[in-house]
């Protein structure tokens, strides 16, 4: 991930990287490591998902029948993801973490993660990055609750598919751009608001200072989507 990419107005790309726990660095880039662990479900019944990348390029999806699968890639040492993983009763708490003092590499860097999750299990998911992109792909996953706070990069979240119960989607900025692809068969509210530099919303209709669908006013399963801070732009997309 070369944040190169990025760029960010002067005068806020470091306050955002002290924000991370950042610090630029000299590190040499090595050859890339990969890593790969897997958690059963058993008796799992919820899954809370805590996720801290200071700068990188994150994904979350589907694709397995185990509770979670992690896919490491990462090609200086101390970058080594810190995983701790609790179960108790019915509840398994999963974080991930970038060490905090991990160092900000302007090079030919290499720090992805790539999280696969049951479509079974309820899902309470927060997630951090600082730099880089973030892709959550989340329409077939049973969600309960979704946050996110995001610095400097760009965001891809899409909640495309047919949820069976209502959740909220919390998205606080800081520099960047965030897209957000909305599902059409529940209903949808959605509203932004503090410094957002532009707004698009697609196939939602505007009431006063939020967006709804077609589907909202009659619909059994809503969810509720807020973007609040400095993001760059926003799209919001309804299908």
């Amino acid at each position: 991930m070369d944040l190169r990419r990025f760029p960010a107005p002067a005068g806020v790309l470091f306050p955002v990287l002290f924000l991370c726990g950042c610090v630029v660095t000299s590190d040499r880039a090595g050859p890339a490591r990969y890593e790969a662990r897997s958690f059963e479900r058993g008796s799992v019944e919820e899954l809370h998902l805590d996720l801290r990348m200071g700068a990188g390029d994150l994904k979350v999806g589907t694709g397995t029948s185990k509770l979670a699968q992690t896919y490491f890639t990462y090609n200086i040492d101390r970058w080594k993801p810190e995983v701790r993983y609790d179960f108790q009763g019915t509840r398994a708490d999963l974080s991930i973490r970038q060490p905090r003092e991990h160092g900000l590499h302007f090079g030919s860097n290499r720090y992805e993660w790539d999280l696969r999750l049951s479509r079974e299990v309820p899902l309470y998911l927060r997630a951090s990055f600082g730099a880089g992109h973030a892709q959550l792909d989340l329409g077939s996953l049973p969600l309960r609750d979704v946050q996110v706070d995001m610095g400097v990069g760009q965001l891809d979240m899409d909640l495309r598919g047919a949820p069976r119960h209502d959740y909220n989607v919390r998205i606080h900025g800081g520099v960047g751009e965030a897209t957000i692809h909305l599902p059409a068969t529940v209903g949808v509210y959605a509203e932004a608001s503090g410094g957002i530099g532009s707004i698009e919303a697609r196939n939602l209709q505007k009431t006063g200072g939020h967006w709804v669908n077609e589907a909202y006013q009659h619909a059994s399963v809503r969810i509720r989507v807020t973007v609040e801070g400095g993001v760059g732009s926003i799209r919001l997309i309804g299908e």
